[in-house]
């Protein structure tokens, strides 16, 4: 194990996250842009803001980008050498206030789509293993449009209590989030990322995001890996299926997700 590697396994154990890696060079960020416009004109900007799941299934463009030697290279040094590809999401905030609007006093943010205070591994049940989330960015990620948000060190906390949110506009499919009497979000810093960077952080860090109140699209890859030692859990009342995993690096000696469903 390399000092970088062990730098960087240090640094993720204490705040639970790393920014502003380095992924995609021009040339491969200019393909996957134009490959993700492609999209929006086929199916619209109102299917493409969160509902183009998994289609690294469907995709050799979208699985290269969720098996990038950069990506791949950082999560090994976080996960270990045998790592499975849980799922992935393209996740867009487009522009939604008119320029005249942004103006005005309130500007009406609390009608706009925002992902509240959350941890992911709240909706994944997954034992065995930590989950490891990247974001991919294809835009820029500024505080503006709308940049994740995260608490250093929340990670270390476990898993807090979630509730339904209150707040319209929540673009988190199960509309729940933590309480912020529960959280010290004056701690929280953004992520803000150039377009072809990449941050991670952990399955138990808290995390959100505030609506793009600027004239600009911000539009990243989710994709969540997993050791191949981590295994789903058996809950009757949610029962999970995970039907788009791949061996993202190394050998599945488990062989825990054998069972997906195709």
């Amino acid at each position: 194990m390399t000092s970088s590697t062990n730098k960087l396994q240090e640094v993720y154990n204490q705040l639970g996250f790393l920014s502003a890696l380095p992924v995609l060079n021009q040339t491969q960020l200019r393909e996957a842009k134009h490959a993700f416009s492609e999209l929006e004109e086929e199916f619209g900007e109102e299917y493409t803001q969160y509902s183009l799941h998994n289609v690294h299934l469907q995709y050799p463009w979208v699985r290269d980008l969720t098996q990038h030697p950069q990506t791949i290279q950082v999560v090994k040094a976080i996960l270990g050498p045998d790592v499975i590809l849980l799922d992935s999401r393209f996740i867009c905030k487009y522009p939604t206030l008119k320029p005249d609007a942004q103006d005005n006093e309130g500007g009406r943010n609390d009608e706009l789509p925002y992902v509240a205070w959350h941890q992911d591994m709240r909706y994944w049940g997954i034992a065995g293993g930590p989950v490891l989330s990247v974001w991919l960015a294809l835009d820029d990620s500024l505080q503006e449009n709308g940049a994740l948000q995260l608490i250093p060190g929340s990670h270390c906390a476990g898993m807090l209590p979630h509730r339904q949110a209150t707040r319209p506009g929540n673009m988190l499919s199960v509309n729940q989030e933590i309480p912020e009497e529960l959280l010290q979000t004056d701690d929280a810093v953004f992520c803000p990322l150039l377009a072809g960077q990449m941050s991670i952080h952990d399955g138990l860090l808290v995390h959100a995001s505030d609506a793009n109140t600027s004239q600009r699209r911000r539009c990243g890859l989710v994709i969540r890996y997993v050791p191949t030692c981590a295994h789903p859990t058996q809950d009757p009342d949610r029962p999970r299926k995970f039907a788009a995993t791949m061996l993202a690096c190394g050998l599945d000696r488990f062989n825990n997700f054998s069972d997906k469903t195709t």
